[in-house]
């Protein structure tokens, strides 16, 4: 028997598709700075970890104001983002853990390496819009019947589209052997 995922289920789901997100921080000047990070793992809910260099203006800004925004995008297919606050941590357990080969680009020295940074991105509020699977056909029959019934669009909360408050400030035990969820 199929039974429909929870919101924060779908949630989780949307973002586990992602390897790449967009981790908005904010400078000292209170200037909004974006940068692409790998997604080291997405805890069940729905904590984000990168690994990052100690010296990297990502981690001074976090250091000086913890709030952080991340945002990933599918095309025109799915966008998650996530409004948190972030903490770094040089937790070696940790590091080993989440590492990956595709690190040893900016890492030569591996899982050990001493400027290997963490960056725990503490969820508080979700969204996302959900253009997958069935919710595709759902999206792409919304302009049809527009044109067709002259109706306002309807996009139902929970389905192609939602807020969500995340569980935060608990950290989840990596439940998979690469320590990706």
């Amino acid at each position: 028997m199929f039974t429909k995922p929870t919101q924060i289920e779908r949630f989780r789901n949307l973002l586990t598709d992602f390897d790449t997100a967009i981790l908005i921080t904010h400078s000292q000047e209170n200037h909004s700075r974006a940068r692409p990070m790998l997604i080291a793992r997405v805890d069940d809910n729905c904590d984000l970890w990168f690994l990052t260099d100690n010296d990297s203006a990502n981690v001074h800004e976090i250091e000086a104001d913890t709030h952080v925004r991340v945002v990933c995008q599918n095309g025109r297919a799915s966008c998650v983002s996530i409004t948190g606050r972030a903490e770094p941590s040089r937790d070696r357990v940790r590091i080993r853990q989440l590492w990956r080969l595709a690190y040893q680009v900016w890492f030569p020295r591996g899982a050990d390496d001493p400027n290997i940074v963490l960056i725990h991105v503490i969820g508080e509020l979700g969204e996302y819009w959900d253009h997958t699977g069935i919710n595709r056909i759902t999206y792409a029959y919304q302009p049809i019947k527009v044109v067709a019934t002259r109706a306002t669009p309807e996009i139902k909360e929970g389905d192609q589209q939602g807020h969500l408050e995340l569980a935060h400030g608990r950290l989840a035990v990596p439940n998979s052997a690469d320590g990706r969820a």
